[in-house]
């Protein structure tokens, strides 16, 4: 098989829901900056993955409709938080298999204020599975959000192991502010002190308001290509992915009394594992990481997850500054879902695009010297979760 490269990148400006454009529109302005980048024309794309989660169904043509009507597959994914990496996904898969030479993977959201909450009422939740284990595990707390309670009691189930302290967690989003302060496309940019982060509301076990990612609205886009197609058209194709991994949920998850179990961990894991062992690469080659951090809980346990830190060992980590700059990997760069935001159906992308600006030199004030590696990692619940790992073509 051969290797995918990443030939573009699109992104725009994440907002507040309110006050950004129709989800169509900002699809189409992502997408127009994704094939500027990459110095191709809508009419030689192939195939097209379209990832969102709260929009009809083929609200992926009518926002590629916008763009061009070619007559090309146009596939609509809907795999929660890892939405955007599984289109990313799909589309690696169709270059590697030789299916196409020029795939386009968009994801975008077009988000409400507020929690999170189940759309459809009249029905069995979806997330029966996790959610039966979690009351099991934690019993009912109506006056907490729902997602809340999933990370906090994950994160209570790692202080019960290990001890780390409430203010650790904290830490995770100031540190979150500090790498957005340089991302002119990242939503919350002011820095925020570890006093102001603890006194915000609390949400469940140690995870206060500041720890929570905001509901976001935006798009990002990528393109990706053959090394045959790179070549044919004189593009700028230098970062290719070296290795990824997709898994769901496994039996561990619903057994035992874990929340970290419940929340991903296993997944996580299990697919980091598998990128490593693709590309022939360890966590301690890997310069950046753009990690899901919905909550600071989930960073927290995802650095051990994927080997960023042995286990027991994400206090120190955290307390060492070796997540940031001048430390053993700068996590977050863009600042994250906490700080740049989390459009759903956008996330897997807008790593993608990070990871790629670094690989590439031009991501400015907040390029991470000596860039070989950047490994992302995204989750959703219910359960799918992509890791992916970018370095130099060829």
């Amino acid at each position: 098989m051969t290797k995918a490269l990443i030939a573009g990148v699109g992104m725009i400006p994440f907002a507040k829901p309110g006050q950004s454009a129709d989800w169509d529109v900002m699809a189409e302005e992502a997408i127009r900056l994704a094939l500027t980048d990459a110095g191709v024309g809508y009419e030689q794309i192939q195939q097209a993955y379209a990832g969102y989660v709260y929009a009809d169904s083929t609200a992926g043509q009518s926002a590629l409709y916008r763009v061009g009507c070619t007559g090309i597959p146009i596939v609509n994914v809907n795999n929660n938080c890892s939405t955007g990496s599984t289109a990313l996904y799909l589309a690696r898969q169709m270059i590697e298999a030789g299916a196409a030479d020029c795939v386009l993977a968009f994801g975008f959201e077009q988000m409400l204020p507020g929690a999170l909450g189940a759309v459809f009422n009249d029905r069995k939740r979806t997330l029966d599975h996790h959610l039966t284990k979690q009351e099991e595990i934690l019993g009912k707390d109506d006056a907490s959000p729902l997602v809340a309670q999933q990370f906090g009691g994950a994160g209570l189930d790692y202080q019960a192991r290990y001890g780390a302290a409430d203010e650790v967690f904290g830490m995770v989003a100031v540190k979150a502010r500090r790498h957005a302060a340089n991302n002119p496309l990242a939503l919350f940019r002011d820095p925020i002190s570890l006093e102001q982060v603890m006194e915000s509301k609390h949400l469940y076990g140690p995870l206060t308001r500041f720890q929570a990612c905001p509901p976001t609205c935006g798009a990002a886009a990528g393109v990706l290509v053959s090394p045959a197609f790179a070549a044919r058209h004189g593009l700028d194709a230098r970062v290719a992915i070296l290795g990824q991994a997709m898994t769901t949920d496994y039996a561990e998850t619903f057994q035992g009394r874990s929340m970290m179990s419940v929340v991903g961990y296993e997944m996580s894991r299990e697919a980091a594992r598998s990128v490593y062992e693709q590309a022939g690469v360890g966590p301690d080659e890997i310069q950046a990481v753009e990690l899901h951090d919905c909550f600071t809980a989930n960073e927290l346990i995802t650095y051990e997850a994927i080997g960023l830190c042995p286990e027991g060992g994400a206090e120190a980590y955290i307390r060492d500054q070796q997540n940031t700059y001048g430390g053993r990997h700068v996590v977050n760069p863009s600042g994250g879902l906490l700080s740049k935001g989390h459009p759903l159906g956008a996330t897997g992308l807008a790593q993608c695009f990070e990871l790629t600006q670094q690989l590439r030199g031009q991501a400015g004030a907040r390029q991470v010297d000596g860039m070989r590696f950047g490994l992302q990692h995204n989750l959703g619940l219910g359960g799918a979760c992509v890791v992916t790992l970018y370095g130099a073509a060829g």
